[in-house]
């Protein structure tokens, strides 16, 4: 009886999930999809959905930048802007408590 060896082979070309993501933030992806409900020919509801899965330095590439300017994203506007809104708040309230006392 004769034993056969059969030789394992390994793939070259493997990627791993690493390099998936590596080439996906560096080349970005775009996924896109309409929904659109129509009855008798009538269009009720459209719904456009762009989904962009790219890096930082790509997204700043295509224009796309929209935190820069965003006080969301800058803590010490975003705190400031806060801070005025509850001294306005705190103003209000302090007139409305004299005027109705």
């Amino acid at each position: 009886m004769a034993i056969q060896q059969q030789a394992m082979q390994h793939s070259t070309n493997s990627s791993t999930l690493a390099d998936i993501l590596e080439r996906i933030l560096d080349k970005g992806i775009v996924i896109a999809g309409d929904i659109r409900i129509n009855i008798a020919d009538v269009e009720l509801l459209t719904i456009q959905i762009r989904l962009v899965i790219c890096s930082v330095d790509k997204a700043k590439e295509m224009g796309m930048d929209w935190w820069v300017n965003n006080p969301m994203f800058h803590q010490n506007e975003f705190n400031r802007r806060q801070d005025d809104t509850l001294t306005r708040i705190e103003e209000r309230l302090a007139r409305l408590e004299t005027s109705s006392v």
